[in-house]
């Protein structure tokens, strides 16, 4: 199964690790530290062009990445959990 993220990406849900709220996440250091790590490291992905509001860390063979979108957290999990039902 899949979970579309944004207009233009979707992410196999196998493969998603966590979904992060970004105001929530990047109150604390090591929040904050993640994400420009993950830029440096080529794993940032933008989804979108309006100011990101969640994020998704996935894993594909050993690879970590992390897409930015502009869609809660909340939208995204709940999202994930009804195609759960749908399979």
């Amino acid at each position: 199964m899949y979970l579309r993220i944004s207009n233009d990406c979707v992410v196999l849900k196998s493969e998603i690790i966590g979904i992060f709220d970004m105001d929530n996440t990047t109150v604390s250091r090591q929040g904050r530290d993640f994400l420009p790590r993950a830029e440096r490291g080529g794993g940032l992905i933008y989804t979108a062009d309006e100011l990101p509001k969640s994020y998704v860390v996935t894993e594909h063979d050993g690879e970590t990445r992390v897409y930015l979108s502009s869609l809660s957290s909340k939208v995204l999990q709940s999202r994930a959990k009804s195609a759960e039902l749908l399979a």
